[in-house]
């Protein structure tokens, strides 16, 4: 299997992405007033920062909304809190306070559960019906890591404007997306790629089936990459690779610069929401870009295409 070569359509299309938690994510602490003064039964009872809650009790909960209605049911009880912290399963004890400012039942605890943006589709594989998006995961901006995922998917999305990038200031592009029209669902968020299965393929270009590189394919020197910068158009782009690191273990497995003048002219260079930008090189898909350098946005990293593919698979086959 490791042999096979993918054929996979080359995208560049940007997406909107939602995801949602499997769990709520605790993303900060904070006192409570109460009519005793302020404490916190989230610092009190061990929580801290990245810890994911699954449980209340015996109670699931999934969404912000789960939380502060169970709290409020039990009216300051003690409660069993069941998180994962480090990819392990822990048990905690608390009792929730009655704020005195709104009466709510509360942990003093801050938690995010959804997340949504935009970003680029990488590759879609029409065999296995797999797409592949951004090149890295995506982490919660408050703790950086990785949210877990219960269920998401993409939608549609156009590019209205860019804000061009500068030394010292990314750039972005700013678009919309249609909440209300799921092209797929996602089925995994790992550190190289958000990966998911397409169920709406009428936006695909089907005229571009290519090979996907191995790593040890790639090579210095020119090459493309698909961007859509401009409304629903996607558009090809000179790059040049000028740097390989095929032992990184992480999403940089290359360097590449902007040469492009009208991309140049356009965005300043890679700006946020070209993350998953396919990267082209001698007729094969080798990569996709994934950051750009803070003081140079002219140039930025790549991670391999060979490795986004491993990575989708594997997640796959862990679905069971």
């Amino acid at each position: 299997m490791e042999n096979k070569i993918h054929y996979v359509y080359p995208m560049g299309k940007t997406v909107g992405i939602k995801l949602f938690s499997e769990g709520v994510l605790v993303v900060g602490l904070s006192d409570i007033k109460t009519d005793s003064g302020s404490t916190s039964p989230a610092k009190t009872c061990g929580l801290q920062e990245g810890d994911i809650i699954t449980h209340i009790n015996s109670e699931e909960v999934n969404s912000i909304e789960k939380v502060q209605a169970v709290l409020q049911d039990l009216h300051g009880e003690a409660m069993s809190v069941r998180i994962v912290r480090n990819q392990a399963q822990s048990q905690l004890t608390a009792k929730a306070v009655q704020c005195s400012a709104d009466g709510a039942y509360k942990l003093g605890a801050w938690i995010r559960d959804s997340m949504a943006g935009i970003g680029t589709m990488t590759f879609y594989d029409p065999e296995s019906k797999i797409f592949g998006t951004l090149g890295h995961g995506i982490n919660d901006v408050d703790t950086a890591l990785l949210m877990p995922l219960e269920s998401g998917s993409i939608m549609p999305s156009s590019v209205s404007d860019i804000k061009r990038g500068l030394s010292g200031q990314p750039g972005e592009l700013h678009g919309s997306f249609q909440v209300d029209r799921d092209l797929g669902q996602l089925y995994a968020n790992t550190a190289g790629g958000v990966f998911g299965l397409l169920s709406d393929d009428s936006f695909i270009m089907k005229k571009n089936l290519v090979p996907v590189a191995t790593d040890k394919q790639v090579k210095l020197g020119k090459a493309s990459i698909l961007c859509n910068v401009s409304g629903n158009q996607v558009e090809e782009f000179s790059v040049e690779i000028t740097k390989l690191y095929p032992e990184s273990s992480d999403t940089r497995s290359l360097m590449l610069q902007i040469t492009d003048p009208r991309l140049l002219e356009l965005t300043g260079g890679i700006v946020q929401g070209m993350s998953g930008s396919p990267i082209l090189q001698d007729g094969k898909l080798v990569g996709a870009v994934t950051h750009v350098l803070l003081n140079d946005p002219t140039r930025g990293y790549g991670i391999f295409a060979q490795k986004m593919i491993r990575l989708a698979e594997d997640a796959q086959s862990k679905l069971g």
